[in-house]
């Protein structure tokens, strides 16, 4: 036989993939769209081939064989209705929960509903005839190739999740004509794994556990975290969302968010990814990413995704460190290399303007014991992601959604249920109106402090690191939304707040914001909710992201085109200033 594989990504990557998951038996139909599949099996003798003309034969053939075997097993046939006549066949497998992959092939999404001949809907299967469905399109970029890789594993492992069931692919072909791809190009395995089964090893070199949104961790859980990272050398990356406070705690995006740098303790050999969305966008990497969640999700927020462990993150760590290698390297070495670049930023920190990030450099180390902090998103967020807070305080933003609405009433929230806890919310000044609303609750509690940082724009748009940037003030009018709210106006939030029974300052420089500043984080109950409104400036707030984020610099980084493209003219000579170049 002359031929062999096909020429298109997505299928090489199903062929690839079924081979790592043990799919091996494979229920053919005749037809044109699975060509690029059935074609290139036929070249492959690791797989066993069927034929039957009926594809709703060949679906009870499935669950006779899956039955019989214990195996699962895959059926693939054409487009139009012939993947309809599967549905009799899955129904069955579904309930009996047995392992069957009907693959489907499809033309270009583009023609379902056009009158295109054989191209029907297949985006909404019943309920009952797959445990999942995903759409593998042709791939026309890394991203996507990324993207079919997940969705491919993730059905893949879904054939024998609790108990198992069947799962349905829908894959896209351009009809090629090329089948002389003589070795299937590598293709990425995710595994996953429960407790009790063998889990692989934790691999030689850097290793970091990366926490994402988090609850607060109870002293069990970081009993074990910190001993794993004992055991292993690893160091806890977090944002002010992780809430975890062990020893091993390093606060990442100062160090990791700078625009001349990339450092070594930034690229990992292994990184066990707990928690939910991260807000501050971290520049790290690893060569293999493990998930470990309750939900067993494939969650790749690194693209190195490699294994996932369906299990309460503290059995996780519990089974790591209860079966350590006697020769596994111990110490704090990656530890000391972060806390070492992170030192070398902070002695760099230059003198601020008055901004959110010189705010939240004089608020979070000042924050009283125990108190909540909630932070609007994007550019509170990544301001306050920079400075340390105190160990008691929990930290907590909207990053699940990760919507503009909302904060006011989340810290809202969070103050009723805690009454005796005192809540600061730091949030600016579109979030603030989007949500103001909240204020007029009349249930509005006295322990509830809100700084509201008012440039009188959505600051993102005009930091020099947004894409808007290019636009210069032409971003005012219709992309950074200024102008509206009483553009800065000094009556319009102290008459809402007073009318509505709280205190209320404003300030307008850093001598008014330091004046102001006691009666913030007073510890001490106050007898009404507080409203502190800080005046900044658009530009102020870019200057200060610059020189925050050109702290540290290495040789490649430093490169002169990089960094005019970065930085422009006038950022290239405010961090060379800062680094005394």
């Amino acid at each position: 036989m002359n031929n062999h594989y096909t020429s298109e990504r997505n299928f090489q990557m199903l062929i690839a993939l079924m081979r790592a998951h043990g799919v091996r038996k494979v229920i053919c139909d005749p037809g044109t769209t699975n060509i690029s599949l059935v074609a290139s099996l036929q070249s492959d003798s690791y797989f066993e081939l069927y034929s039957a003309v009926d594809e709703r034969s060949a679906a009870y053939m499935a669950c006779g064989m899956a039955a019989e075997s214990g195996e699962p097993v895959a059926i693939t046939c054409t487009g139009a209705t012939a993947s309809r006549d599967y549905m009799p066949g899955l129904t069955e497998a579904y309930y009996r929960k047995l392992p069957v992959l009907a693959i489907t092939a499809m033309q270009h999404p583009g023609r379902i509903g056009q009158l295109v001949p054989q191209v029907i809907d297949r985006s909404e299967p019943p309920r009952d005839v797959c445990r999942l469905s995903v759409t593998v399109p042709f791939p026309s970029c890394a991203e996507d190739e990324a993207m079919c890789n997940r969705r491919i594993n993730e059905a893949l492992l879904e054939l024998t999740r609790d108990g198992g069931g069947p799962v349905h692919v829908n894959i896209e072909t351009r009809y090629p004509t090329d089948f002389s791809v003589r070795e299937l190009p590598p293709a990425r395995v995710i595994e996953r794994y429960v407790l009790g089964d063998g889990l692989p090893a934790v691999p030689e070199g850097r290793v970091a556990v990366f926490v994402g949104a988090h609850r607060p961790f109870d002293v069990g859980e970081t009993a074990a975290v910190e001993a794993f990272c004992d055991a292993y050398g690893a160091v806890v990356l977090c944002d002010q969302t992780s809430n975890y406070r062990g020893a091993h705690r390093v606060l990442a995006p100062l160090v990791s968010k700078q625009d001349l740098a990339h450092p070594a303790c930034c690229r990992l050999d292994l990184i066990v990814h707990i928690g939910e969305v991260s807000g501050a966008y971290m520049d790290v990497s690893a060569g293999r990413v493990w998930r470990v969640s309750e939900d067993g999700g494939i969650r790749d927020a690194f693209g190195t995704l490699t294994d996932v462990f369906e299990m309460r993150e503290r059995d996780f760590f519990e089974v790591y460190i209860a079966d350590v290698p006697t020769e596994r390297g111990r110490g704090d070495g990656l530890m000391g290399e972060w806390r070492e670049a992170d030192a070398e930023a902070r002695s760099r920190i230059p003198e601020l303007p008055f901004s959110n990030l010189w705010m939240a450099s004089r608020v979070a180390p000042e924050l009283p014991e125990g108190c909540a902090l909630h932070l609007g998103i994007l550019n509170t967020l990544r301001s306050w992601n920079f400075f340390e807070t105190p160990e008691s305080v929990t930290c907590w933003s909207n990053t699940g959604g990760f919507g503009i609405d909302g904060g006011l009433s989340t810290a809202l929230g969070a103050a009723l249920a805690s009454p005796g806890r005192l809540v600061i919310c730091a949030i600016g000044d579109l979030a603030f109106f989007y949500d103001m609303n909240a204020m007029g609750n009349r249930h509005l509690p006295a322990n509830l402090r809100v700084l509201l940082i008012n440039n009188g724009v959505g600051a993102e748009f005009r930091n020099y690191s947004h894409l808007a940037a290019m636009f210069g003030d032409d971003a005012d009018a219709y992309i950074a939304a200024a102008g509206h709210f009483g553009s800065r106006s000094p009556d319009l939030v102290r008459h809402y707040a007073t009318d509505l029974g709280c205190e209320y300052l404003a300030v307008t420089d850093k001598t008014s914001f330091e004046a102001a500043l006691p009666r913030l984080v007073d510890p001490e109950p106050h007898d009404a909710p507080l409203v502190l409104e800080a005046f900044t400036d658009s530009a102020d707030e870019s200057d200060a992201l610059r020189l925050m984020s050109g702290l540290l610099a290495d040789p490649k980084g430093m490169a002169k085109g990089a960094v005019k493209r970065v930085l422009g003219d006038r950022g290239l000579r405010a961090v060379k200033s800062v680094l005394g170049r």
